[in-house]
């Protein structure tokens, strides 16, 4: 399920439109495999992404990616600032998706970070087609250092599972460049078993003026 948060592209969010007093970004890029907290939604997929940011710390957007068997797009928003080096941040996640590839899911994120270390916790409902409304818990933690970094996620209630992610990221010739090994255990694999992915992705981003 999702919308992949890792090393995809940076948002570089620095264009301005003084008719709105707000930023612009768009993205795009190509990864491997995409694996979204610890679960593997598809081989090699293409994404593309728009992005609204305020100076007041609101922002919106929304993300899509091939999926295989259809088309999954995202709508995000939510307001973030920072006071020294502490950052939070709360907002809404919907996950949606084309050609009955998976039924919806939406989110309340909240997070929080102080220098290098980063936590996200996240509440969830997944409308699970004709079956009840599944809850769902997601909690990961994240220490970034100089483009590298690594996550451990683990998800509760109606869903179970862990995974560690260790990778690295960096612009290259103005090419977002990032590689990735993800460590899934059987709870978050198709295969019942637990996986192993190393995965590639290039990605680009736009100020749009």
């Amino acid at each position: 399920m999702g919308r992949s948060r890792y090393l995809l592209v940076a948002l570089g969010l620095a264009a301005s439109s003084t008719a709105v007093a707000g930023d612009f970004s768009a993205n795009v890029g190509m990864m491997s495999d995409y694996i979204f907290r610890g679960v593997k939604q598809s081989d090699a997929s293409a994404y593309a992404g728009l992005d609204y940011e305020h100076e007041s710390g609101f922002y919106a957007g929304t993300w899509g990616a091939d999926v295989g068997q259809g088309m999954e797009y995202d709508l995000y928003g939510g307001f973030g600032g920072s006071v020294g080096d502490f950052s939070y941040g709360i907002g809404y996640t919907g996950y949606f998706y084309t050609d009955d590839f998976d039924d919806s899911y939406q989110e309340i994120n909240l997070t929080a970070g102080y220098s290098f270390f980063s936590l996200e916790y996240t509440v969830g409902t997944y409308d699970n087609f004709d079956g009840p409304e599944l809850d769902y818990t997601f909690v990961a933690g994240t220490v970034e250092y100089e483009g590298f970094y690594g996550t451990y996620g683990t998800w509760s209630q109606d869903f179970d599972g862990d995974y560690v992610e260790l990778g690295y990221g960096a612009e290259v010739s103005g090419f977002d460049l990032g590689v990735a090994a993800i460590f899934s255990d059987s709870d978050l694999s198709a295969t019942g078993s637990s996986e192993t992915s190393l995965v590639f992705s290039i990605g680009k981003s736009f100020d749009l003026r």
